[in-house]
């Protein structure tokens, strides 16, 4: 469901009030007890106005990960592929393993709802879209042949991020993000 936004005012006031709302309410309760109530509550928000534009869990956690992709993220230029990787890296473990790590929480939440499921792609589509420039930087250095498939390359290096940290359970150490 697309959602048409105003670049201020009450509706970005009430969508910023209302992504705050579910963040909290999915870290604090996880997906079984976050609810379109319980959001509209928190935030302040009438519940008819949460229902109207959001719909369900699925259309808050979804928007919530659209918010993700409105940022001016950009990945590090540290030189070399190696060490872009490995800072890339360190940012994936980062987030995943924060106390109250939301990117977890919404991964979670994304096996969950349909709507969830396809935000995270489109998230993920877009973080790795913006890391292609890592490649492209390997490719001017003369790291990486031209050709080389950003993409396929870049998820090689984090995929094993994601099973270690979130399918096993692995521990983190300071050697984890390099390797």
């Amino acid at each position: 469901m697309a959602i048409t936004r105003r670049p201020g005012g009450r509706t970005a006031r009430t969508r910023a009030a209302v992504l705050a709302a579910v963040e909290a309410e999915l870290l604090d309760h996880g997906f079984d007890g976050l609810s379109v109530d319980a959001v509209a509550e928190r935030s302040g928000v009438h519940r008819a106005t949460v229902y109207r534009r959001w719909r369900d869990v699925g259309g808050l956690l979804a928007d919530a990960l659209a918010a993700g992709r409105e940022d001016d993220w950009t990945p590090p230029d540290r030189g070399s592929l190696a060490a872009d990787l490995t800072a890339l890296n360190q940012d994936v473990v980062r987030h995943l393993t924060a106390e109250r790590s939301l990117a977890r929480a919404l991964i979670v939440a994304s096996h969950r709802s349909p709507a969830a499921a396809h935000a995270l792609h489109e998230f993920l589509d877009d973080r790795y879209r913006r890391s292609e420039v890592v490649v492209d930087r390997a490719v001017s250095r003369g790291e990486v042949p031209a050709g080389t498939d950003a993409r396929r390359l870049l998820v090689a290096a984090t995929a094993p991020l994601y099973h270690e940290l979130l399918l096993l359970g692995g521990a983190v150490d300071d050697a984890l993000a390099a390797r």
